[in-house]
């Protein structure tokens, strides 16, 4: 897929991929802009507003996390569909996120903050692909089933913060994802799954450097404005996160992506 003739610039084009609705749609242009980024056909302007909320399709209905049914447990295939369901709505939403983090607030860090969550933004692309090539084995689609807007609300309370959506999104959120990732790996393994349980471990493999991606970039700011980066972080965190952060972590992966438990020790309960 190419681009528009006429989007030349980062801004441009991170906005249009967040105002293409159509899944396979939105996958395809995220890779085609990372694509243009990556050989020089976009220049580094940030001259388009990105939008309050991106494009959504029909499917799937959107409810309030309170309100999702129940997945029940992992051994029966509807489980594991709503499982993968979940994961690859996730993965949906996080290619919205990497590029509204570029085109917002890209103009604020160096030319190699865009390389790098350009590569992430076609890694989530990549993710949504494979996770929803797996529904459609398992005889189901993304769009089948209902889904949360929660991560989608995290990009709204951050929209003005380069700092905070760096602490709350990537090194909050998908922080979380590493400390629960394995455990599903297991459990989708012991009822025999074992392409998925595959596919998941390949997934995480991924998501450490995008917590690592957070995670430098966050230190980065932090450092030129003279804060201390776990106080900083425990600060917004604080502020801007709804909830809390739950034990057991996976020290292991998060140490890997730089997050080590000076910046989130004393936040858990």
């Amino acid at each position: 897929m190419m681009l528009p003739i006429a989007i030349d610039s980062v801004g441009a084009a991170c906005a249009h991929v967040l105002l293409t609705p159509h899944p396979v749609a939105k996958l395809m242009s995220a890779r085609a802009v990372a694509r243009a980024w990556r050989h020089g056909r976009l220049e580094a302007r940030f001259d388009a507003a990105m939008p309050d909320r991106p494009a959504r399709p029909d499917a799937p209905e959107l409810l309030p996390p309170n309100r999702m049914p129940k997945r029940g447990k992992i051994g029966s295939d509807r489980a594991r569909i709503a499982m993968l369901h979940a994961l690859a709505h996730i993965e949906f939403v996080a290619i919205d996120l990497a590029f509204d983090l570029i085109g917002r607030f890209g103009g604020q860090f160096p030319v190699a903050f865009i390389d790098q969550w350009m590569q992430v933004g076609a890694e989530e692309a990549m993710h949504f692909a494979l996770l929803d090539r797996r529904l459609r084995q398992m005889g189901s689609h993304y769009g089948a089933l209902p889904a949360h807007d929660g991560l989608w609300q995290a990009a709204e309370e951050t929209a003005t913060d380069a700092l905070a959506r760096l602490a709350i999104v990537p090194m909050v959120l998908e922080a979380r994802a590493l400390d629960i990732t394995p455990a599903t790996v297991e459990r989708f393994a012991s009822v025999g799954d074992h392409a998925s349980a595959r596919m998941l471990c390949r997934i995480m493999a991924d998501e450490i450097r995008h917590v690592s991606a957070g995670t430098t970039w966050f230190t980065w700011a932090t450092n030129r404005l003279g804060l201390d980066s776990p106080k900083h972080y425990q600060i917004l965190v604080k502020q801007h996160f709804r909830g809390a952060l739950k034990p057991p972590f996976n020290a292991s992966a998060r140490r890997q992506a730089g997050l080590t438990e000076e910046f989130y020790a004393a936040l858990a309960t």
